[in-house]
């Protein structure tokens, strides 16, 4: 068998030529005077941060206050901690009570840190030992997008393909269950999201002629209790009478079979490897599905349903209630897997229960939660690839001119595979109404090829290069006005913003680069406001929390990798352009600027 890191480094290799674009030009804003809407399923503020979402709305929203615009300047480290893992660290430190909670990439060791003790001494580690194989199938670095807490236990997955459940206090293990299989492709890199007695997880291999699930298991016995695909005959799909969707293109029977080529939907992708979000009013989950397999859109005539899309789902049944596609016959890997922020809020004079999505085809959408119905959708960065989406129809409107061709190069192509936002996370504000986008300003060029299924092989089809966007620069971070649908700031990186961000009620908001530097920023006028360079770069996801003495905390996890970063943390050759899917192309000179990592900071005010 080959080595882990040949397998890798080949692997990512094969994945890189992709390019993207820039973000739209900072526009000055301040707060309408309509109060901002309120998050659904967001509790009260408890000092805590139990997932890494902090909670089933997905705002990434502290109401802790200690720190504000005017003492931010004075954060000093408080305690670090290594993870002993040098690759891409892209969890969220979790707190629950007194203790912290890390998670590493591969081999998923988690790691339980005593606040109350000065330092924040281990208290244990669990060691699930995953196969050490799944590192050869793992598409963009063996990452892990954290752990999240409930009913005295702690839940996440690892590489290979297992849920575990670890006892919070002990860290013995409750239960272990195994639901991928890394022969044919399949990892898991998701951070699962439990509601009430359901741990919700989700497979990624996509660019392995995966097929797509989400799987509700028991929290309490680790059980499968329901699978809800993402391709293939409605029953499979759990697509029953409760399914209504809202626009026509997505009505119709076993239309994961019928908007395919015969059989394709098998090797179909739709993967779930990001993020959940839950109302529990009206008992639904909504998660994404990822892109369609292979990257060769010509090998897959059809709009390829349940694919770049999102779902709607009754948490007891899996049962589908609606389903919309953001990109129908997806062409550029748009991976419909990011965040959903849930909002209850007035809508054209009528209160509407929404959830607003910045989707990787470079759109904020706002979406009826209840309906499906997309009530906007508007660029939030650079896109030439699409006119605008038809809000009769739902239908994205692509421009005929940059779809990829077989054999020939399609140049400046905005934006790229990794969308204009990729996994990582944006943060809401009640206090503002503004969603705090991290993105990147990237295009690409690209040609298809032929592509032949092989199970545990890459399936894609593409040779990509990525190039940056419009304007030099390859990140932006904005704040996006959900009511008005518009920029109200931004302020531009070197490299892509590969982090998430959270914001509080201290009117800071905090994210990472990919250089290192860990920056707060004022949430309603965008001024950099304090920023520490930490030793590695930052991919992971902050978060604050109030300590065992009263004192408002910040953590984040420093260690360059991901896609994004597979040139440092794969120590990929540079003067290969195509390698980690094309982003090597646009990412060569961050080998000059960073090195690899793993290592928790924590900072306080004195």
């Amino acid at each position: 068998m080959r080595s882990a890191k040949i397998a890798f480094a080949s692997l990512v290799a094969l994945f890189a030529s992709f390019a993207c674009l820039t973000l739209a030009p900072a526009q000055p804003g301040s707060p309408g005077p309509m109060p901002a809407p309120p998050a659904s399923a967001a509790p009260a503020e408890d000092g805590q941060w139990t997932m890494p979402a902090k909670n089933h709305a997905s705002t990434r929203y502290s109401g802790l206050a200690e720190i504000t615009t005017e003492n931010v300047k004075n954060l000093q480290v408080a305690f670090t901690f290594s993870t002993g893992v040098n690759r891409g660290q892209e969890a969220a430190p979790i707190v629950v009570g007194s203790t912290m909670y890390v998670l590493s990439p591969y081999p998923n060791i988690l790691y339980a840190l005593d606040l109350a003790k000065p330092g924040a001494p281990l208290k244990w580690q669990y060691n699930p030992k995953p196969e050490a194989a799944a590192q050869g199938v793992a598409c963009c670095d063996v990452v892990n997008r954290g752990p999240t807490f409930s009913g005295g236990k702690i839940f996440y997955n690892t590489l290979d393909g297992n849920v575990v459940a670890v006892d919070a206090e002990s860290g013995q293990e409750a239960w272990k269950t195994k639901v991928g299989n890394i022969n044919i492709g399949e990892t898991m890199t998701m951070a699962p999201l439990v509601a009430k007695d359901k741990v919700l997880v989700g497979n990624s291999g996509g660019e392995y002629g995966v097929r797509g699930w989400l799987k509700a298991l028991d929290a309490n016995s680790g059980k499968v209790v329901w699978t809800a695909y993402s391709t293939g005959p409605d029953k499979e799909v759990l697509i029953g009478a409760s399914y209504k969707p809202f626009y026509d293109s997505d009505k119709g029977q076993d239309l994961g079979v019928k908007t395919w080529p015969p059989d394709a939907w098998q090797q179909g992708g739709g993967t779930v490897w990001g993020w959940i979000s839950y109302d529990p009013d009206l008992n639904l989950v909504y998660y994404g599905t990822g892109n369609p397999g292979p990257w060769n859109s010509d090998q897959r005539p059809g709009d390829n349903k349940f694919t770049s899309g999102i779902f709607a789902r009754d948490l007891d049944t899996g049962e589908a209630r609606w389903f919309y596609q953001f990109s129908p016959h997806d062409l550029y890997d748009w991976d419909g897997v990011n965040e959903q922020i849930l909002l209850d809020m007035e809508w054209n004079g009528q209160p509407r229960k929404v959830l607003v999505r910045p989707e990787r085809n470079g759109y904020v959408y706002v979406i009826d939660r209840v309906t499906g119905e997309v009530l906007s959708a508007n660029v939030f960065g650079p896109v030439n690839t699409s006119t605008g989406v038809d809000l009769k129809t739902g239908r994205l409107q692509y421009v005929e001119a940059k779809k990829p061709q077989m054999g020939r190069v399609v140049r400046d192509i905005c934006p790229t595979a990794s969308g204009a936002k990729d996994w990582n996370p944006s943060a809401y504000s009640p206090r503002t109404g503004w969603l705090y986008l991290p993105h990147a300003n990237l295009c690409m060029d690209v040609e298809h090829s032929s592509a032949n299924y092989i199970a545990g092989t890459p399936y894609v089809g593409a040779e990509v290069r990525f190039k940056p966007g419009p304007g030099g620069h390859r990140g932006v971070f904005q704040a996006w006005d959900v009511r008005q649908g518009k920029t109200v700031w931004s302020s531009t990186e070197n490299f892509p913003v590969w982090s998430g961000t959270v914001v509080t009620a201290g009117d800071v908001v905090f994210y990472g680069t990919m250089e290192g530097w860990f920056k707060a920023l004022h949430a309603r006028t965008g001024e950099l406001l304090w920023q520490f360079k930490t030793s590695s770069g930052i991919i992971g996801q902050p978060t604050t929390y109030r300590g065992p003495d009263g004192r408002q905390y910040v953590a984040i996890l420093s260690g360059v990798g991901g896609w994004a970063g597979a040139v440092v943390a794969g120590d990929l050759d540079v003067r290969d352009g195509t390698a980690a899917l094309g982003f090597v192309n646009v990412m060569r000179d961050l080998k000059d600027v960073t090195t690899k990592g793993g290592t928790l900071y924590v900072f306080r005010l004195p």
